[in-house]
């Protein structure tokens, strides 16, 4: 399968941050050809500027977040339905900031993540343990535990990425060992294989987690990562080209 690189510009980006794709479009056009699909996931603001100034480079626009309903009284939301109508081709769903910051259980996850398929957009179903969860020994299961509840059934006909985030190494310049990034995503790819067989066997993990220049081509080598979520790289095209690169 083809590598994905994400970016996930979270709240950040103003009119003026279309320079950095004009020049992450430039980079990408004029250096060696990409092995590896770009997504850019900006705030909503900027959701159809980057899906057409990026559509000539083959960048592909994202959506952060949507509610897992069509339309509705649900104001200051974003439907999955509005997010492709603007250009997007993805969204992320189940980050570790929503399901802290707004208290979204895995159930919630799984209903915008089949409120996403249902509108023809792709998920980035994203699990990870806490800090304390993976000192306590309990990171394997926590991530199992997400997995089962946040993928929905749909998977099984429709494109789903996962995407691995420690929520202890988000923002924090920490990072897993190779080891550990290896240990979990070879449980993931287990836990997918043993519930949707072959089908299993091709579904995109991504690592996400302080994800940068200097680290991305070990990580991305290690077995089973099939890409990155990448937040604060994202936002300069020359880092973000360069992690890209590294595939």
């Amino acid at each position: 399968m083809s590598p994905l690189i994400a970016g996930n510009w979270k709240m950040n980006g103003l009119t003026h941050s279309l320079d950095e794709l004009s020049e992450l479009a430039r980079l990408l056009t004029t250096g060696e050809a990409p092995r590896a699909l770009v997504v850019v996931c900006p705030p909503a603001t900027l959701l159809a500027a980057v899906a057409a100034q990026g559509a000539s480079s083959g960048i592909i626009a994202g959506g952060q977040d949507c509610h897992a309903n069509a339309s509705g009284a649900h104001t200051g939301d974003i439907s999955a339905g509005m997010l492709a109508d603007a250009g997007a081709q993805y969204v992320i769903v189940g980050h570790s900031e929503r399901r802290n910051d707004h208290a979204e259980t895995s159930d919630t996850v799984r209903a915008k993540a089949e409120a996403a398929i249902g509108s023809g957009l792709k998920p980035i179903i994203c699990v990870g343990e806490t800090e304390s969860q993976r000192d306590a020994g309990e990171a394997e299961s926590v991530v199992a535990g997400q997995l089962a509840a946040s993928i929905p059934d749909a998977a099984e006909q429709h494109e789903v990425i996962v995407a691995y985030e420690p929520v202890w190494a988000i923002g924090t310049g920490r990072t897993p060992t190779l080891d550990e990034i290896s240990q979990m995503h070879n449980a993931i790819r287990a836990r997918l294989a043993d519930r949707f067989g072959e089908r299993g066997e091709t579904i995109r993990i991504l690592y996400g987690g302080s994800l940068k220049p200097q680290n991305a081509r070990e990580i991305l080598g290690v077995d089973n990562v099939n890409g990155g979520l990448v937040g604060g790289a994202s936002l300069l095209a020359k880092d973000f080209y360069t992690i890209i690169s590294a595939v």
